[in-house]
């Protein structure tokens, strides 16, 4: 019986981190000590705007204390990939990946025809 016992616990384990879900959020990457004033020690987070909402996820693990120089007294938006897990309210990744989150600099138009505004450049070098 402890055997049967032993091996649904083993496979309990390994179904839930099988099971567990990457996912990839993007927000406000900022220190919950330096900026937010939450805490005693500098803390990597992110704050993921969910429409009327902010949603705050503490970041933990290697990648996300390497990553803590870029964000401890700034604020800079950010992709954070890993899994969440939620403890006592609080959520919180695991961070697998986390970057700056790239911006589009150009005009709306732009985007929808990338080579407009290097056309553009083009032509008004030429009509000079």
């Amino acid at each position: 019986m402890k055997k049967l016992s032993l091996a649904l616990a083993i496979a309990a384990a390994f179904t839930a981190t099988a099971f567990a879900k990457e996912v990839t959020v993007s927000g406000e990457g900022k220190c919950l000590k330096c900026a937010l004033k939450k805490s005693d020690k500098c803390q990597n987070v992110v704050e993921v705007k969910k429409g009327d909402k902010t949603v705050l996820y503490t970041l933990t693990g290697d990648v996300s204390q390497k990553f803590h120089g870029e964000l401890c007294q700034k604020t800079k938006t950010v992709e954070v990939t890993g899994e969440v897990s939620e403890k006592d309210g609080q959520k919180s990744i695991a961070v697998a990946k986390i970057s700056y989150k790239k911006k589009f600099s150009g005009s709306p138009s732009d985007s929808k025809r990338p080579f407009h505004a290097l056309w553009n450049g083009l032509l008004h070098l030429w009509v000079r």
